[in-house]
């Protein structure tokens, strides 16, 4: 796999959107080729090599290209990665919005936090961030009901609110703990929190599983517990207490059985 490291020149003043940060954008171009590349400062229009230094050589497709990305000011760009369908992309530092939005294949690691809507609509592919998520991590973008569909994301640290809203498939997995809202109107996918949230995990899920290690603030009314359950979760075998709902939701039938959502607190 061939590399190309960009590291930016200075700190933008508003955030620089890096829409053309991709392995598919890079794949088969030569420096100049990458340096011509569009992205934008608010209202302004520019080149990656206006605002980056280049160097390394790209592979002949996306699958053989990977990109190192250096800083300062990382955290004041946003789209890092969106809509990458191979190939590798890390990020030495915070990036900004969207980062990963869209994005359907290929390896993402960021490390240090993402902010919000980073992994929108995710289709495939691998997202490993070392530092923390903001807000509307794996959601339907604004006004949609299509959340993450498919691939891996992996949330060192803590998450904000609205985790996987609309979420359809795929799984995240966050290592510390998060906010409000989390899966809420999920219809599949899996959601793994190994620390605890807040409350109002689970909120009109219709289908999909969210495990919540040390539980909820305050659980649902909509949730019922059936059972105490060994399940294998990330590699590790635990007892957890099983809850279907939203039970003030209409479910769908499958061989004649209802289908539910679950959420798992680990049985203490």
């Amino acid at each position: 796999m061939n590399t190309v490291t960009i590291k930016l020149k200075e700190v933008p003043e508003l955030y620089l959107e890096c829409e053309s940060v991709t392995p598919d954008k890079f794949a088969g171009k030569s420096l100049e080729e990458i340096a011509a590349l569009p992205c934008s400062e608010g209202k302004c229009n520019y080149t990656l090599g206006e605002w980056f230094e280049i160097s390394g050589a790209s592979g002949a497709t996306a699958a053989e290209t990977k990109i190192e990305v250096y800083g300062p000011g990382t955290s004041k760009c946003k789209y890092f990665g969106a809509w990458m369908t191979a190939g590798e992309v890390v990020v030495n530092g915070t990036a900004d919005m969207f980062t990963g939005a869209w994005m359907e294949g290929g390896k993402l690691h960021v490390k240090g936090d993402v902010r919000s809507f980073s992994g929108l609509q995710m289709k495939g592919g691998e997202m490993l961030v070392e530092g923390r998520a903001w807000n509307y991590l794996g959601a339907a973008y604004r006004g949609d009901w299509r959340g993450m569909q498919g691939g891996l994301i992996r949330i060192k640290g803590d998450a904000g609110s609205d985790i996987a809203t609309f979420m359809n498939g795929g799984t995240i997995i966050i290592e510390g703990n998060a906010d409000i809202h989390i899966g809420t109107h999920a219809e599949g996918g899996t959601i793994i929190i190994k620390g605890k949230a807040h409350r109002r995990v689970g909120g009109q899920m219709v289908k999909g599983e969210i495990y919540v290690f040390h539980g909820c603030d305050v659980m649902m009314p909509g949730f019922k517990k059936i059972e105490e359950r060994e399940i294998e979760v990330d590699g590790e075998k635990h007892m957890f207490n099983v809850f279907i709902g939203d039970l003030g939701e209409r479910h769908p039938k499958s061989k004649g059985q209802v289908v539910y959502g679950h959420i798992y607190t680990l049985k203490e």
